[in-house]
This record gives structure tokens, C-alpha cells and sequence, in this order.
């Protein structure tokens, strides 16, 4: 979109000195805070990216979820106990958040449109290696192996993410990344939508019918991002900004945080069938028939979280969302230990909702929360929403990494509370210890009085005003 920008040098787009920029699809001049500027050519293009953005990232989110939708075809013939079975959905949890942690920075050096297209194009990989190993008298190790391949799919969001919170105004972020995660998100429940049809129709013999789907669906997204989307020239092959945002303790505060939303909305959804065919007996079709109704719900209010975020703060609603997610949490160890599965399912689909909400109010507070340390720093201006931009950018590839690692968890909390009790019950008792720790956190380091609103007044110059605590609207 060379006509909707303004060249510049490298050197004056804060890039590598010598390292030309080639190609129609670079945009040199970026500067969403200007509102002129937003209204009269950023918005239009930010929508174009997000649009195209969505539609990766969903096919990346169905593909990393791809083995909690093979293991429901793996009957008795496979040899695979439920035990192997829980440990094979953590194996592309793993493999996903580490690569998240490459996957962001790879935006900026080789362009966020660039990556986008590779990445798409890389899910054809573990697409094609699942149908050629679903088959019994495959080796468990080789199952392992090839459901590792499909964290591939788990990097795209970090990429994704990196890349919209570039395209869109501080004001604006809340919304747009919890569209962009919301809608990926919305990629485990439709290929486990996909799953329950081929299983009621073809029957648990045919995993390779899913697959067959999704090799156009990758080809297309591919296509239309090569053909749609941009690449951000001002968006610098920074790797200060990692070890800057390392350094930052508010990377692993909201790490901790994030673990417990999108790590459980990734285990939940990875586990959920798993659950539902150990604690209450249902079948493959049984279960493949309820799994896919949390995390739709899940991922549909994913926008609704940022949004609410926007107008309350972040982590206003964060606290409530970790208040409520105990509370939820009560519920399934109570329906766990009554064998109740109409009250485990209420509970367990409330779970799922609360996950998304919480993981729209976390991503919001992360740029807000860099914004705010820049203030506190004497920056104002540009130069305080460049620091956001570049900290907040970095900050979300290892946060997004730390919280997929705790769908690791979740799966492997599963795997340990069946085998020695027969039950999920243990796991929930940890699960809901570990809220209500992000609950307190939230409220200690965010939202807490007279220390915190001291802090805010000598950051804006209003000190001896009314105190209010310093992050309460990140």
C-alpha cells in the first residue's frame, strides 16, 4: 500500500541501517495515535489486517487443537490408555508456547503480512503428517512426535497478536485483540464441531476426513493474506525490546495472570472430552457431542472481555473474572464429587466463558500497563506510546508463551489426578487454589489503595489529589 504511506529512510523509521524495504505491500509510515491520521487511512487498513489476521489465526487454533479431536477416533485398537492419551493433547500445548516466543519476534523481521503467509502454509505440515500416521499399529512415540508438530499452530497466535497491536491506537486495543484472539480462539471449537460430524456420520474409522478439510482452508488463508495483507515498515527488528521486557516484572505478573485464563481455556479445551469419557463414562460420540460448547462460548466473549476492559479497566474486571472463576470452580468439584453431569457441564461451561472474558481483559491490560510505565518514566506523547508499542509487543510473545505452558498443566494435572484416583476432582482442588492466587495478585499489584494511587499522582502531576490506585485503568 506504498500509495497510503509516507517513505522513509531506515534510519528514520527506527530500522536496521542498509535494510531495504521491497514490495507493495510495506507500509513506511504508521501512526495510529494521530487521530487525523486513524480516520483518514489507518482505520480502513487496520479492519483489512485484523480481517485476515482472524482467518490464520482461526485455522492455526483448529490445527493446534487437531489432536483433542484425533485421540476421540482412537479406539481400543490403537492401544493408547487414557493416561497416553492425555499426555498426547499436552505434547502441541508445549510445542506451541515455546515457539510463541519466536514466532513474535518474527514480525518484525520479516514483516507481519510476510509471516503471516508462512506460517499459514507451515500448517500443512503436521495436517499431513496426522493423516498419514492415523492408523492402529502406529507407535506411540511416533504418535507423540507428530501431535508435537502441530504447536505450529500455537505460534501463529503469538504472531498474530504481535502484529494487530501494532495496526491499532491504545484506545483501541481492547477490542480489536480480543476480536483477533476471540476469533482464532474459535478455531477449537469448530474443528471439534468438524470431529462429532464425522464421527456421527462416517464413524470413529475415518480421522482422516477432518484432515481433508482443512488442506484447502490452510492453501486459502495463505492465499488471501499474501493477496490482503501488510507488512509494517516502523515495526523494527528490535531484540532490545525483549530483553527490556524481560526485565520488566509486569511481564511475568501478567504471565502468572494469563496462565490462569488462556492456560485454562487451552487445557479445558484440549482435556474436555478426555473428562467427559474417564469421570462419567460417555462415549467418543458422547463426549465429541458436548466438548465443542465451551469453547465456542469461550471464544465468542473473548471481544466482550476487551471491550468491558476499555470502558472499567482491565484489571477491574480481571479481579471479578478470577472472583467469579472460583466460584464456577466450586461448582465442577462439587458436581465431581457427586457424579452429577448436568451440574458438572453448568459449571464446566461457565468456566470456559469466565476463561474467555478473562483472557479479553488481560491482553488489555498489557499495552495499557507499558503505556502507564512510560508516563511514570517522563515520557508523553508519541515517544510514551512508541515505548507502549515496543515493550507491550515483546511482552506478549513471552506472556502468550508462559500461558500456554499452563494448558501443559492442565493436561498434566488431568493425566496425574486419573491415574491415582480415578477422578478429576484433585486437579480442580489446585485449579481453584491457583485463582484465587491471580484474584489476589490482580487486586495487590493493580488495584490495591494508598501506595498505588501515590505512585499514579506523581506519574500524572496530580499529587495531593484525589488518590486513585496507579493501574486500575489499564
Amino acid at each position: 500500500m506504498t500509495a497510503e504511506a509516507t517513505a522513509k529512510t531506515p534510519s528514520e523509521r527506527g530500522g536496521e541501517p542498509g535494510r531495504a524495504r521491497r514490495g507493495g505491500r510495506w507500509i513506511e509510515h504508521w501512526d495510529p495515535e494521530d487521530e487525523g491520521f486513524w480516520r483518514e487511512t489507518g482505520e480502513r487498513i487496520a479492519r483489512r489486517n485484523l480481517a485476515f489476521s482472524v482467518l490464520s489465526e482461526h485455522i492455526g487454533f483448529s490445527i493446534w487443537s487437531l489432536w483433542s479431536v484425533m485421540v476421540l477416533f482412537m479406539g481400543p485398537e490403537y492401544g493408547v490408555d487414557p493416561a497416553g492419551k492425555f499426555f498426547l493433547v499436552a505434547m502441541p500445548t508445549l510445542v506451541g508456547a515455546v515457539l510463541r516466543v519466536p514466532y513474535t519476534f518474527a514480525v518484525a523481521r520479516f514483516g507481519g503480512r510476510n509471516w503471516t503467509v508462512f506460517s499459514a502454509v507451515l500448517l500443512l505440515v503436521p495436517t499431513a503428517a496426522a493423516a498419514v500416521v492415523m492408523t492402529p499399529g502406529t507407535s506411540y512415540t511416533t504418535f507423540l512426535l507428530v501431535a508435537g508438530l502441530a504447536g505450529v499452530g500455537g505460534g501463529n497466535f503469538a504472531s498474530s497478536m504481535t502484529n494487530i497491536n501494532s495496526f491499532y491506537p491504545l484506545r483501541k486495543k481492547g477490542w480489536a485483540l480480543g476480536l483477533n484472539a476471540g476469533g482464532g480462539n474459535i478455531g477449537v471449537p469448530v474443528i471439534q464441531l468438524l470431529g462429532l460430524l464425522v464421527i456421527g456420520t462416517a464413524g470413529a474409522a475415518q480421522p482422516r476426513l477432518v484432515l481433508a478439510v482443512y488442506v484447502p482452508l490452510i492453501v486459502l488463508a495463505a492465499v488471501l493474506a499474501a493477496l490482503f495483507m501488510d507488512n509494517l515498515g516502523p515495526v523494527a527488528n528490535d531484540t532490545g525490546a525483549a530483553v527490556d521486557a524481560a526485565r520488566e516484572r509486569h511481564t511475568w505478573v501478567m504471565a502468572l495472570l494469563y496462565v490462569g485464563t488462556f492456560g485454562s481455556f487451552i487445557g479445558y479445551s484440549f482435556a474436555f472430552g478426555l473428562v467427559l469419557q474417564n469421570q462419567f463414562a460417555r462415549t467418543p460420540l458422547q463426549a465429541a457431542s458436548l466438548t465443542f460448547i465451551g469453547p465456542l462460548l469461550g471464544s465468542l466473549v473473548r471481544p466482550v472481555g476487551g471491550r468491558l476492559a476499555d470502558r472499567f479497566g482491565g484489571a477491574r474486571i480481571t479481579l471479578g473474572n478470577y472472583g467469579a472463576m472460583s466460584l464456577a470452580t466450586g461448582v465442577v468439584i462439587y458436581a465431581s464429587a457427586v457424579r452429577s453431569l448436568p451440574v458438572f457441564l453448568v459449571g464446566f461451561i461457565a468456566l470456559f466463558v469466565l476463561t474467555g472474558l478473562g483472557n479479553g481483559s488481560t491482553f488489555k491490560m498489557i499495552p495499557g500497563i507499558f503505556q502507564a510505565l512510560a508516563v511514570r518514566r517522563g515520557m508523553a506523547g508519541e515517544e510514551a506510546a512508541a515505548y507502549g508499542r515496543r515493550l507491550s509487543g515483546a511482552a506478549m510473545g513471552l506472556i502468550g508463551a508462559v500461558g500456554a505452558l499452563g494448558g501443559l498443566g492442565i493436561n498434566l494435572a488431568f493425566r496425574e489426578a486419573f491415574g491415582t484416583t480415578g477422578s478429576g476432582t484433585p486437579a480442580f482442588v489446585a485449579f481453584l487454589a491457583y485463582y484465587a492466587v491471580c484474584g489476589a495478585v490482580t487486586w495487590a499489584v493493580y488495584l490495591r489503595g494508598p501506595a498505588g494511587a501515590r505512585s499514579a499522582a506523581r506519574a500524572d502531576g496530580t499529587e495531593g489529589a484525589e488518590a486513585r490506585p496507579a493501574y486500575a485503568e489499564v
